[in-house]
């Protein structure tokens, strides 16, 4: 691909970065339709721009390149532009400016790293939306809030060291500050240093995909944010990585095998777990899942699946945390043991929260069906029989915990008695919208197909395949229900699943208080000997050196005086008060540094 080289307009990320300045200053419908302008003119600037590298700016050396837009990085800018502008109908009744702001920045931090041709811009970019996304969570002002957002930008701050030490050390070594393919290779091949640099930034990325076991902050943190603010979230920090893996690591193997850990290890979390948006964290990993092998696979046909698959993710996703969001904002909960019984009073809702667990769950006719496929395709055609296998149990996973155990527990299940009104107006609208899409797309999927990196020639809807996939979603229903029914179920419990996040809740307040007391205990004791005993009687003795010199001076020279020996007792004691009142006789003095002179004389 031939890229032209332009430097006009305002990149992507910077309308919203920039335009988040001026929220704050703007009230009423002029600050809605604002927050509604912004995706609008980012969406025609990127429509309207071509191929190419754009935005460049001189930096030392070296060229900052804002805008490189190809295939695989217009593909994810679109649905990242079309989530903003969802998401901010969603949340347009939201008075608190800091989550608006935050929004835009985070939006608009995902699209710089998109966007972003090379490495300096995208490290920018990248830890703006780790301190973005953190005020979202810090939003909702609850105790469990902030420990969540402590604990999340702590996790962060460590990825984004490990990812800039990587960074630098890899561009002291070629010389290039390109972001473009860098992949993985063996320390004999490449070298220590180099390998090492590969390796850290792979681990920096990793951490923001939320591949095992760097995926506690994830389960963590989103179901404590604020209720528009976990739809924000659920949409741009994964999948910005999964853009980044797609960009710097395709083909890599070990991301075949972390991806298909992806998929299977949080469906047994997800089935105990009582807190809706906790499952629905649970789901995103399993899903990212799914894009992170495509990625390891390298083909064409599964690097298409990945983006598309993260292309549908975005929209059924956010709508599940959109749904979850408006039975939590009508209610007050949102835990499966609370819940039941809300499509009484909120069947919209309803009919839209089915809608997002027809896609996540890959029905025919949703999203879900049309992307999915692309990527356990493409591990059938590469001939991994295990990879495939794996995910077919992860596809009936899903569908039990997202595709029926959401939708059951917090709108039909036991009755709550709970009978809220329906959700406001512009959350049923951003549903609706994200609804539509995931509707539209799998049944005219040429069009999400025409934006993808490759060109496809992959038809989803084949009869073995259709079938296939209807008999193992109608298997997992009935699994369900026979589990239901007879009463082995897992029981809902009010209680906090501990992950592999009990190396930070647990294990790190154990090694908190481990070094508390080791390191007060030193601290102490060089306190007691260093600082209270040593320091004062070193300070003492230095304070008195003047006068003890000059005694040893005075004393031999007392008979000068005519001072008897008898008396050297009382001549010490009125030479050393003399000294401390500085009234020493000014003929003594001048003795003293004349005999001072003379010695130093005969020194010399």
């Amino acid at each position: 691909m031939v890229l032209t080289t332009i430097n006009t307009g305002i990149p992507p990320a910077l309308i919203f970065i920039l335009g988040a300045v001026l929220i704050p200053f703007l009230k009423g419908k002029a600050k809605a339709a604002y927050l509604l302008l912004l995706p609008v003119l980012a969406f025609l600037t990127l429509v309207n721009t071509p191929n190419g590298n754009h935005f460049l700016y001189p930096l030392l050396d070296y060229q900052l390149n804002l805008g490189r837009i190809d295939g695989l990085s217009r593909a994810f800018g679109y649905i990242f532009v079309i989530v903003t502008f969802i998401g901010m109908i969603y949340a347009i009744r939201v008075k608190d400016n800091v989550q608006h702001v935050a929004a835009y920045v985070y939006a608009g931090g995902a699209l710089g790293v998109t966007f972003a041709g090379d490495l300096f811009s995208f490290y920018i970019f990248w830890e703006s939306m780790a301190i973005a996304s953190t005020f979202l969570i810090l939003a909702r002002k609850t105790k469990e809030s902030q420990k969540a957002a402590f604990r999340y930008i702590l996790v962060h701050i460590f990825g984004g060291l490990s990812l800039l030490g990587g960074i630098v050390i890899y561009v002291v070594r070629t010389g290039t500050l390109e972001f473009s393919f860098i992949g993985l290779a063996d320390f004999s091949d490449v070298g220590a240093t180099m390998g090492v640099a590969k390796y850290m930034i792979f681990i920096g990325v990793a951490i923001n995909a939320a591949i095992p076991p760097l995926h506690g902050w994830l389960k963590d943190a989103y179901p404590e944010a604020t209720v528009t603010g976990a739809v924000f979230l659920s949409s741009f920090t994964t999948k910005s990585a999964v853009y980044v893996m797609a960009r710097m690591f395709p083909g890599t193997e070990l991301l075949i095998w972390l991806g298909v850990a992806m998929t299977a290890i949080p469906i047994f979390y997800a089935v105990l777990e009582n807190d809706i948006r906790r499952v629905l964290a649970y789901s995103l990993i399993n899903q990212v899942g799914f894009m992170l092998c495509g990625v390891g696979i390298g083909s064409e046909l599964a690097i298409n699946g990945a983006v598309a698959h993260t292309f549908c993710h975005i929209l059924y996703k956010s709508l599940l945390f959109m749904s979850a969001g408006a039975v939590l904002h009508q209610t007050g909960k949102i835990r499966c043991t609370d819940l039941g019984g809300l499509y009484r009073s909120m069947p919209i809702t309803a009919v839209f929260c089915m809608i997002g667990a027809a896609s996540i769950s890959a029905f025919p006719l949703f999203s879900g069906f049309v992307s999915k496929s692309m990527i356990i395709s493409a591990a059938g055609y590469e001939n991994l029989l295990i990879v495939w296998l794996i995910f077919q149990f992860a596809s009936a996973g899903v569908f039990h915990h997202a595709g029926i155990k959401v939708p059951y527990f917090m709108f039909f299940g036991h009755d709550s008695g709970l009978r809220p009104k329906e959700a406001p107006l512009n959350m049923l609208i951003a549903m609706g919208i994200a609804s539509f899409l995931c509707i539209y797309i799998g049944i005219d999927f040429g069009k999400l197909y025409a934006i993808l990196p490759y060109p496809v020639e992959y038809e989803p809807y084949t009869g073995a395949h259709v079938i296939g996939q209807l008999q193992l979603l109608m298997f997992g229903a009935l699994a369900f229900c026979l589990l239901i029914l007879s009463g082995n179920y897992p029981a809902e419990m009010r209680s906090v699943n501990l992950d592999f996040d009990w190396f930070y809740r647990k294990g790190g307040a154990a090694f908190y208080r481990i070094t508390d007391v080791l390191g007060n205990g030193i601290n102490k004791a060089f306190d007691a000997v260093f600082l209270k005993s040593l320091v004062p009687s070193i300070n003492s003795f230095a304070e008195n050196i003047p006068s003890r010199l000059l005694l040893l001076i005075l004393v031999p020279l007392r008979g000068l005086g005519g001072i008897k020996n008898e008396d050297a007792m009382a001549f010490k004691k009125r030479a050393q008060l003399s000294l401390e009142k500085g009234a020493i006789p000014i003929g003594i003095t001048a003795a003293a540094a004349a005999l001072f002179m003379v010695v130093l004389y005969l020194l010399s």
